[in-house]
């Protein structure tokens, strides 16, 4: 078995005394590991780091082992996101988004998102908003997608301003007001309307998002809430707050 792709690293751990197991992310074949030889030598530890974009190559005797992988730098973004909290908070955080998923499945639109995240996470408000998309995307690959097209109450596509926490649907202003209190707000931008983003948008919806992610993924799979979480919105906060 033989295969070729680009791919994103998200994380290495040591094997043995001189190789690494590296675990990317690639469009066609998902979260995949193999094992680096010579992973932790001083020209490979820099190019197995978190972000990095690399040409990998993975060969095993059968589908299900491992495997051996070599790695070929294509770009070195990891160095340009360790200067930032947003973007060394941001990586951790779509690894362990990412994890949530089967290994070896793939999840092309998810791929083609964090290619998109990982060049914008120095732009706080458009990180936010990218990340903000990206577990929306999460939840819908997951099985749990959110229904945003339509009020769920009354069918209409416009002024859909809340959430159902029972549903996931969205609900529109005139409906939802009797039950305002019992709903989680919708940014606009999420559903096309003519919003400005801005701060407490992004804040809302990842309040939403996380409502979700907790109820359906992380509470029934008996894990925490990724500390990379807080993190990256802790320092997409402090980075709207400076502007």
């Amino acid at each position: 078995m033989e295969w070729r792709e680009e791919g994103i690293v998200l994380g290495v751990r040591r094997q043995g005394e001189t190789s690494a197991v590296a675990e990317i992310m690639t469009r066609d074949r998902g979260r995949h590991l193999g094992l680096v030889r010579g992973g932790r030598s001083r020209k490979l530890q820099p190019v197995l780091q978190p972000g990095n974009q690399v040409e990998a190559t993975w060969r095993a005797r059968l589908d299900e082992h491992l495997g051996f992988m070599t790695v070929e730098p294509v770009q070195l973004r990891a160095a340009h996101l360790m200067e930032s909290a947003i973007g060394l908070h941001g990586i951790q955080l779509l690894a362990a988004h990412i994890r949530l998923l089967p290994e070896r499945d793939p999840h092309p639109r998810l791929y083609d998102a964090i290619q998109t995240i990982v060049s914008h996470l120095g732009t706080p408000l458009l990180a936010g908003a990218l990340m903000l998309r990206f577990e929306v995307m999460l939840l819908e690959d997951l099985g749990f997608g959110l229904d945003l097209e339509q009020c769920a109450a009354s069918g209409r596509r416009d002024d859909l301003v809340y959430v159902s926490p029972k549903s996931g649907r969205a609900v529109s202003r005139e409906a939802g007001e009797p039950w305002k209190d019992r709903l989680l707000p919708l940014p606009g931008f999420l559903v096309g309307a003519d919003e400005t983003l801005d701060g407490d948008g992004l804040i809302e919806g990842f309040r939403m998002t996380r409502f979700f992610l907790a109820r359906h993924v992380w509470e029934p799979r008996a894990i925490d809430e990724p500390v990379a979480r807080n993190g990256t919105l802790g320092a997409i906060e402090r980075g709207l707050s400076a502007r």
